[in-house]
């Protein structure tokens, strides 16, 4: 009998999926799909969405070329919906999508089947159409990416008021049929296409087989998503990676079918193929990586009278307020990898002392050669001090503090050739931000910066505004137009996490809030081309 504790039995899954005969919604043309992935929380019982799928133009049989990664625990019953919308605007809301139908099942479904296909089902769970969707299951047991690049001469033309449009799909093989593993962007108007670089993992393009087959298809694009096929061709991700620019025949199986004369509809080339190790979240930390985490506090006006109940600064002596809430949330998960437990905590918008002049980057501590707090307690102690000597005023500019933090990220960059710092800032703030053209700017230039950015809306304003920050509907971008190098911001109102016990809420903030920061810290380095420093 085992006397010593339980080890988790976890592994990374990554799930393949696709859809058939799913309802049209669009008149004049097919439905548009995309996928939402839930995970239903263990605690509250509530979903909480956790993956998106690319949507797919004028489609009722979609093969999603996303590929959604995911933690799978023996142990747990991890309780999964996969729900179809037709997407026909740009926004990231849902409710003005139709909706097409979901499923329901527990991973270990899908993981022990590793082919699950079930029916999809409408709002009232009471009626099963006759959409169907599949998900494949395949263990990641490879953490090398391939990037690869393709160009094509003398396809065939398609189109007969111009040229064709041509993309190409990457397939592998699997059980005897084939997995969707890329699709590239299309090229309009061009029989000599070289279609741009793009990255694949290896465990998604061959299962970490070399020598398994993998079947690239050309097509032509077509609007109303019937895009022509123009030739196929076989090879493996070993004969990629040994031949550059070699030449592979696009073949159409029915045009060689009939005639007997016929050669092929064009040649494909593969121009690279580089195999690279693709290092974790992890690896970086284990390597000796620091997080080293900022807050910056909202002391502006439109909090209220911190004197007040009304008051969002309010010091209830029964339930800390909402700042000390999201606070203790989101610094309880990242004070465990800062070792010296020491964080600058910040406040703006308000006058303080002696002076009592407006200051938007002020320390908590009243230090201005060392802002540093000793841990979340202290932090929290810094502010429960400030409150009554400083004066709640405005307006609200976070972009000075966002500058501030970037001064420290930059002499990181410059100084280290290795990773060992990376910054997180956290901001608290009950309102639309006022000078929004500097904070995009700030956000812009911090992009290229090993930092990260979470904003925290406090209270029941409009935080509308504070969407566009949040790279997630689009590419963010300075009033000049200069797009971030890579989406460092993310956005959440408390709010949303209030429905729940205050224990859960502050699990379910922080998971919302620290989500995307392990992909944003190893997308940084990734760029930079830095890897995790060995361990000795």
């Amino acid at each position: 009998m085992a006397t010593g504790g339980v080890t988790a039995c976890v592994t990374k899954v990554e799930l393949s999926i696709s859809c058939r005969d799913l309802i049209d919604k669009d008149v004049t043309s097919k439905s548009d799909p995309l996928c939402v992935i839930y995970l239903k929380d263990g605690t509250t019982k509530a979903w909480q969405e956790v993956a998106r799928t690319e949507r797919i133009q004028n489609s009722l049989n979609p093969d999603f070329s996303t590929k959604i990664e995911m933690s799978y625990f023996f142990e747990e019953v991890q309780q999964i919906r996969f729900s179809i919308y037709d997407i026909d605007n740009s926004t990231d809301s849902l409710l003005d999508d139709d909706f097409l139908g979901e499923a329901e099942c527990s991973l270990g479904q899908i993981v022990s089947s590793k082919k699950y296909v079930a029916s999809l089902l409408d709002r009232s769970k009471k009626h099963l159409s006759k959409s169907k969707i599949t998900v494949l299951a395949d263990e990641i047991t490879d953490n090398r990416v391939a990037t690869l690049q393709f160009k094509a001469t003398k396809l065939d033309n398609k189109d007969f008021m111009g040229k064709s449009d041509p993309f190409l799909e990457l397939w592998r093989e699997n059980n005897g049929g084939w997995t969707l593993c890329h699709r590239t962007e299309v090229i309009k108007n061009n029989l000599n296409p070289t279609w741009k670089p793009f990255s694949v993992a290896v465990q998604t393009l061959c299962g970490g087989d070399l020598s398994r087959k993998i079947k690239i298809i050309c097509h032509d694009w077509d609007s109303d998503g019937s895009h022509d096929l123009i030739g196929e061709c076989f090879t493996t991700l070993s004969e990629l990676q040994d031949n550059s620019n070699k030449e592979f025949f696009c073949i159409n199986p029915k045009k060689k079918a009939k005639k007997s004369k016929y050669k092929n509809s064009g040649s494909i080339f593969i121009m690279s193929c580089k195999l690279e190790r693709r290092f974790s979240f992890l690896d970086f930390i284990f390597g000796g990586l620091q997080l080293n985490f900022t807050v910056g506090i909202d002391f502006t006006g439109s909090n209220g009278d911190p004197t007040s109940r009304d008051s969002l600064h309010f010091m209830d002596p029964v339930r800390p307020n909402e700042y000390l809430q999201a606070l203790s949330a989101v610094g309880a998960v990242v004070q465990d990898y800062d070792t010296d437990k020491l964080y600058p905590a910040l406040g703006f918008g308000a006058k303080i002392p002696p002076s009592h002049v407006v200051s938007h980057e002020f320390p908590l501590n009243f230090r201005p050669d060392n802002p540093y707090c000793q841990g979340i307690d202290g932090i929290i102690s810094a502010y429960q001090h400030a409150l009554p000597i400083i004066k709640l005023w405005g307006p609200t500019n976070v972009s000075p503090i966002i500058n501030h933090v970037a001064r420290f990220a930059y002499n990181a960059q410059t100084n280290e050739n290795s990773p060992t710092n990376y910054y997180i800032l956290l901001i608290l703030t009950d309102g639309a931000i006022t000078d929004m053209d500097e904070t995009r700017q700030a956000i812009v230039n911090a992009s290229h910066l090993p930092m990260s950015i979470i904003i925290v809306g406090i209270g029941s304003a409009d935080f509308s505004a504070m969407e566009m920050l949040d790279g997630d509907n689009g590419v963010l971008r300075s009033s000049s137009g200069q797009p971030v190098l890579r989406d460092i911001v993310q956005f959440v109102p408390y709010r949303d996490y209030k429905k729940v016990g205050h224990e859960a809420s502050a699990a379910a903030l922080a998971k919302a809030v620290l989500a995307e920061v392990p992909g944003q810290v190893t997308q940084y380095f990734r760029g930079r081309n830095l890897q995790p420093t060995q361990r000795k």
